[in-house]
């Protein structure tokens, strides 16, 4: 096995040498801009990893790693429009440093490219990415719509929240890992196992960026913080927060996010405050730990050799320890 930052420099150096400028520039600039701008490329590092613990050359899974890291980029590019997000990894975002129309023109073509670099493997294994691969994207697109749609609800349950967050994030990490293994040719019982491996790690992943979109450090964090404050998104804490809360508190966090405010600035920090009076900031670390602990629970069960399930435990471990 290798280490992650192997994984990780062998996969840059494989998405340089493939996504590359051509005509129109006006077309292609902002997608070697937003695939420049770094990032975890947690997912794309997850599917190579997952092809060498099942046995198989991790080079061989590079252009399924490519193909979800495009995809994870265009819906990137897209979510900034829909939200108004002036900052990606601390960086302008498409749609501000060029305009909404060429922001929403280079995410289609990047989710045609993600397509495409499935054409690379044999008939097969092609049929099973991309059956994978269509699943997964109309349900990043499901859990996008839930998204909005929540904002502008009085009420969403914390059931309808891990729904939305499993179907925005957590199935694209699931998908992967279970991306590895179809190259790395293991058993479906395999491969269903790697996926729920991958979509609890994701569920915590998601819950860990809601807790740090409040309490993380703007200089790490790579985006707005506070942002779903200002936008009003029903996040975890949120929903934890109004159930926790007295019922004045619950009357004003209500408030906050039904009334348009003038100060932006003292919105956020009134409701953080409020975050923290009630527990919900503790609540929702508990939470992600909960997940992660499922995750580690479906590795046990797996018949892969120690070694490789410490590596994963470590990766698991390491993502809920990040900043940014």
């Amino acid at each position: 096995m290798h280490s992650i930052d192997a994984y990780r420099d062998e996969f840059v150096t494989y998405l340089k040498a493939k996504i590359k400028s051509k005509e129109p520039h006006s077309l292609y600039a902002p997608i070697l801009y937003i695939l420049d701008l770094g990032g975890k490329r947690l997912r794309p590092v997850l599917t190579l990893m997952t092809a060498e613990i099942f046995e198989t050359d991790y080079r061989q899974a590079l252009d399924a790693a490519l193909a979800v890291e495009v995809f994870h980029n265009f819906s990137l590019v897209h979510d900034d429009i829909m939200d108004d997000a002036p900052l990606r990894r601390g960086k302008t975002t498409v749609h501000e440093k060029w305009d909404i129309n060429t922001g929403i023109l280079s995410g289609d073509a990047m989710m045609i490219m993600a397509y495409q670099l499935f054409e690379n493997y044999e008939p097969n294994i092609f049929k099973s990415l991309a059956k994978l691969f269509g699943k997964t994207a109309l349900e990043v697109c499901e859990g996008q719509q839930y998204d909005i749609d929540f904002e502008t609800r009085d009420y969403v349950s914390e059931s309808e929240y891990l729904t939305m967050i499993t179907y925005k994030t957590a199935v694209l990490v699931a998908a992967a890992m279970k991306m590895g293994a179809i190259v790395a040719g293991a058993s479906s019982e395999a491969q269903n196992a790697i996926y729920e491996f991958g979509k609890n790690l994701g569920i915590a992943f998601q819950l860990q960026d809601d807790y740090l979109d409040v309490f993380g450090d703007p200089k790490t964090f790579g985006k707005q913080v506070g942002g779903d404050i200002i936008e009003n998104k029903k996040t975890f804490i949120y929903l934890k927060a109004l159930a926790l809360s007295s019922n004045d508190d619950k009357k004003r966090l209500h408030n906050l996010y039904v009334h348009k405010v003038s100060d932006v600035d003292g919105k956020v920090q009134e409701v953080t405050q409020i975050f923290r009076k009630t527990g919900a900031a503790d609540v929702t670390k508990k939470e992600m730990e909960n997940y992660t602990i499922k995750a580690f629970n479906i590795l046990e069960q797996m018949n892969i050799s120690s070694e490789k399930k410490i590596m994963l435990k470590q990766f698991g471990k390491n993502l809920m320890r990040r900043k940014v």
